[in-house]
């Protein structure tokens, strides 16, 4: 049944749509299976989003053709496929009359991803109107709230240099707390990689009261400030709950170094949601594990990395993991960067839509996956900028001397950039840096050819 005739409407115009203020507009890519059109596969895929079905019913009244969600704009040689979506279509809690990241994934990514006309369809953008920005709870604290913690200026605190316990799994309680120290003897931030949590190799109870004596250790031996991102991830509301009190309860007077890590993609938005609204004080550390499973360039469905990211800052994600931009060891290209502006600005322009954020606190891009002291100037250079967190577990455990000397090999690529100096001219008076050409030497070959003649004789 072809329902462009109530589904579709081409004469909309995007600037209108967006000036009127009543609508969430989606954009995908989409493909319908050979014999179907695809205006008409495009209203269905809008009407199985929003109140339509595969025959006409005799519930449908007048109110409801007002909520149709109504194709606007196509573009069949480009699979671009745009579609509007009421506002009054959104779920809305009966506590508070907040909407919800789930029902807006349940309309715009619902029944439409398996219906039998549809070869492929993916959000590649969305834009939230005033109305709906003012329903969601964003970030309550981010990585001003951390510069803080570090004694660090509250605008362009720079980089916090960080680290995973490596391996992710296999340690035991003491191994576990003897590498947080070593680390943090030079380095900022540790969290929990995302399969680290309650294994019976190493039980939370015993080995989070050691990472909190190393972190104090460390503290009282380097005078700095140090951060640690726990894994509270769960099924259970209550096992969830019942691992943030007891990491809080642990680090007592220094609960403001503790963040809380939740692989919100696996876990799902219900779990981002509960642990933002029950935890403000605490940085919420968004991990995405899994995500590839839908953003990969390589799978046609779902939604994109940027589209993940985005919905983490209405969700109140502190900070997320964006990727390496191609310079780690995931999929990812340089200007991946807009995901992190996306995020972390006041407005921006995405893949689509200009999305204003009207002073809603940003997102904290994190930067994880194969990155060493080596590939961190260029990803900074790329970036523009370095008020990240960067997790760098083979590139500080991996360091020839020692992981504090990695942690300090991470700082001195930021400060490298910063001064615009040449990285081997750099590292001639930056042991820590320099030691890291050796300790990596495929990224050195590859990012310095020539670096051996350079600099090996100097440190000699």
């Amino acid at each position: 049944m072809d329902q462009s005739a109530r589904y579709a409407d081409l004469s909309l115009e995007e600037e209108d749509l967006i000036k009127g203020g009543r609508h969430i507009l989606v954009a995908y890519k989409m493909k319908p299976k050979a014999g179907y059109g695809y205006l008409a596969a495009a209203a269905h895929f809008a009407a199985e989003s929003s109140t339509g079905t595969n025959v006409e019913v005799s519930t449908t009244d007048d109110f409801t053709r007002g909520v149709d969600a109504l194709v606007y704009y196509i573009d069949e040689a480009d699979e671009d496929m745009r579609i509007a979506y009421p506002v009054e279509l959104f779920d809305r809690n009966i506590t508070d009359g907040r909407m919800m990241i789930v029902s807006f994934l349940t309309l715009a990514i619902g029944n439409n991803q398996g219906m039998g006309d549809i070869e492929h369809g993916k959000i590649i953008d969305f834009y939230v109107p005033d109305e709906a920005i003012n329903q969601f709870d964003f970030p309550a604290v981010n990585i001003i709230d951390m510069w803080r913690v570090l004694g660090r200026p509250l605008v362009d605190g720079g980089y916090i240099a960080g680290t995973i316990i490596k391996p992710k799994l296999g340690l035991r309680p003491e191994p576990f707390a003897k590498a947080a120290y070593q680390f943090w003897l030079g380095g900022d931030f540790i969290k929990n990689d995302e399969p680290q949590g309650n294994q019976t190799f190493a039980p939370m109870k015993k080995t989070i009261p050691l990472v909190y004596d190393a972190m104090k250790r460390a503290m009282d031996e380097t005078g700095e400030a140090k951060l640690f991102s726990m894994n509270i991830t769960a099924d259970s509301h209550d096992e969830m709950l019942a691992r943030a009190e007891f990491g809080l309860e642990t680090f007592g007077p220094d609960a403001n170094k503790l963040a809380f890590l939740v692989d919100g993609y696996v876990g799902g938005p219900g779990m981002v949601t509960t642990a933002r609204r029950h935890f403000p004080d605490q940085f919420l550390h968004y991990h995405r594990a899994g995500h590839g499973a839908v953003t990969s360039p390589s799978s046609k469905r779902g939604y994109t990395a940027f589209v993940l990211a985005k919905m983490s800052r209405l969700q109140g994600a502190s900070g997320i993991h964006v990727g390496t931009m191609g310079f780690g060891k995931m999929e990812g290209e340089n200007d991946d960067r807009n995901i992190a502006y996306m995020i972390e600005r006041d407005e921006c322009q995405g893949p689509v839509y200009y999305q204003k954020w009207h002073g809603r606190k940003g997102t904290t891009p994190i930067i994880s996956g194969g990155m060493n002291a080596l590939r961190l100037v260029g990803f900074f250079e790329n970036l523009g900028h370095g008020n990240v967190i960067n997790t760098s577990g083979g590139g500080s455990y991996g360091h020839i001397d020692s992981p504090a000397a990695g942690a300090r090999s991470l700082r001195q690529a930021f400060e490298c950039w910063k001064a615009k100096a040449d990285p081997i001219e750099f590292a001639k008076e930056h042991i820590e840096f320099a030691r890291a050409f050796e300790s990596f030497p495929g990224d050195a070959d590859l990012l310095f050819p020539g670096w051996r003649d350079k600099l090996l004789a100097v440190h000699r």
